[in-house]
């Protein structure tokens, strides 16, 4: 199924974009666990649509109900369901795209798998706004991850090519993945912010998009959690990654750069930090096959540019059958990274938190 996700947790996500409601049901959390809801509600709202003059204007509040799986407030072993409701929708925007699909979007493939079915408002089940379910179970899970010691954090690494610094990979810290989610925007030289910013609204004004990067790190997963070949922490977290729409690429550690290097500037040397094992580097990127090493786990995604855009462009209809040109109406973001920042960290936790309890 496309929307189930865990081994040990049963993660489902539900709804479309402009259906009454969104949601996700959790199976397999464990009982007697009291989540914070005002915590999730606030990781909640930094994904939420309508806060800036660089995400898309439709508002939502995005508050989080919960249906069942709590008693008194705390997990008593049900299926946890919680609900998101559509409240500031706009179909009518979308009515053309069901014959003129859009560039770079679904709605052509979604078309041909679902024989024309295809719910094509704001995307359906295709959407983006179904990130808002993802992070509110990814909160959950970051809120059991943090009694174990175990931090999640991220940050935008870049927007186009106007660039962040870069996390050390080697000393990370639980202190600076918390300063990043209370920050005016996620980033680690807030000085970036005003370029980046005039490059996406640059490219709003011309009709367009931009696309970017995003850094995640995890700090505190002891050595040797995970599997090797198919089920290893590289691919857990990417499968669970890759449920964000827009993003098409992953790197850990050095990742595509270490295909330029030698073995002897590549390899992380062992050494003994009092009792624990450390490298003094960390171009691993905190996994070793497929295995926690003890460092930080550390990646980036790549983000591309929002596919609809008010530039024309170039399209098919697929009734006459003849080529057509397509003006996509309606609110888009220009550019999604700043929002999916909570996003990449929501699917992580789900990803990390799933490893670790097949290794209790």
């Amino acid at each position: 199924m496309s929307s189930v996700f865990g081994n040990c947790i049963k993660v489902s996500i539900f709804g479309q974009s402009h259906s009454e409601s969104i949601g996700v049901v959790i199976d397999g959390l464990r009982a007697g666990f009291k989540p914070d809801i005002d915590k999730i509600n606030a990781f909640m709202k930094r994904r939420a649509p309508g806060q800036n003059a660089v995400s898309t204007p439709r508002s939502e509040a995005d508050e989080a109900h919960i249906i069942s799986g709590l008693a008194d407030g705390v997990t008593c072993g049900a299926p946890l369901c919680a609900i998101i409701n559509n409240t500031n929708t706009r179909s009518k925007d979308y009515s053309k795209l069901k014959e003129v699909p859009r560039p770079a979007h679904s709605d052509f493939p979604a078309f041909v798998k679902h024989s024309g079915f295809n719910d094509i408002r704001g995307g359906g089940h295709f959407s983006a706004r179904l990130t808002a379910p993802l992070c509110f179970a990814g909160a959950l899970c970051m809120q059991l991850l943090e009694k174990e010691n175990i931090y999640i954090g991220a940050h935008i690494s870049s927007i186009k090519d106007v660039h962040d610094s870069d996390f050390d990979m080697v000393s990370v810290s639980k202190a600076e993945l918390e300063k990043l989610k209370n920050a005016p925007v996620p980033l680690l030289n807030q000085e970036a912010w005003p370029l980046m910013e005039q490059t996406i609204l640059s490219a709003k004004a011309e009709g367009d998009s931009v696309g970017g990067i995003i850094e995640c790190a995890c700090t505190g997963l002891k050595p040797g959690v995970g599997e090797p070949m198919f089920d290893g922490i590289e691919n857990r977290i990417a499968q669970a990654i890759f449920a964000v729409p827009a993003i098409k690429g992953i790197e850990f550690g050095r990742g595509f750069e270490s295909a330029k290097l030698f073995g002897s500037e590549n390899n992380d040397p062992f050494y003994f930090d009092g009792g624990e094992v450390k490298t003094k580097t960390n171009n691993h990127g905190g996994i070793l096959g497929g295995l926690s090493s003890g460092m930080p786990i550390v990646f980036r995604a790549a983000f591309k540019p929002t596919p609809s855009i008010a530039k024309e462009q170039d399209s098919v209809n697929l009734l006459s059958k003849h080529d057509e040109k397509l003006k996509i109406e309606g609110r888009h973001d220009p550019c999604v990274v700043l929002r999916a920042v909570p996003c990449v960290e929501a699917a992580t936790a789900l990803a990390v938190y799933d490893l670790l309890l097949e290794n209790v």
